[in-house]
């Protein structure tokens, strides 16, 4: 009987101590130069195999107020992500194009990158370690 309390006991303190140490960081995420209040801001936090995809790992709505908005990213473990946020002005959920191939929306990514094509996961890659993040993206 005390070994299975003892197999029991151990059991328990190995599941929370194993949960507790895999505890992931925080992500805020702020744009501030949002042009109108009109629709909403996607957010999706992406690795390099989901980047240019429609949906990232976590992916949140944001609504705009005073042209600004605010997201918080919990539980992100280690690793290299990037931030690509998407002004959904009419409420789609994609973003729309002029018949040129130029995005009508406004969009911006991590590191704020300044590119004349598609975006690239290089550009926007940044890496989560042992603090949390405060990442500030420009439309």
């Amino acid at each position: 009987m005390k070994t299975l309390a003892l197999t029991i006991t151990f059991i328990i303190v190995s599941f929370f101590g194993y949960a507790q140490n895999n505890e992931g960081k925080t992500i805020t995420i702020t744009i501030d130069n949002v042009i109108n209040d009109n629709g909403v801001v996607l957010i999706g936090l992406h690795s390099e195999d989901t980047f240019m995809k429609a949906k990232g790992l976590i992916n949140e709505n944001a609504i705009i107020e005073n042209g600004k908005i605010s997201v918080v990213f919990k539980n992100v473990q280690p690793g290299d992500y990037a931030i690509m946020a998407l002004h959904d002005e009419n409420e789609n959920g994609r973003m729309d194009f002029e018949t040129t191939g130029m995005p009508k929306e406004a969009y911006g990514m991590s590191n704020n990158p300044m590119s004349y094509g598609p975006p690239q996961y290089n550009d926007a890659k940044f890496t989560v370690s042992n603090e949390d993040l405060n990442l500030k993206i420009r439309f």
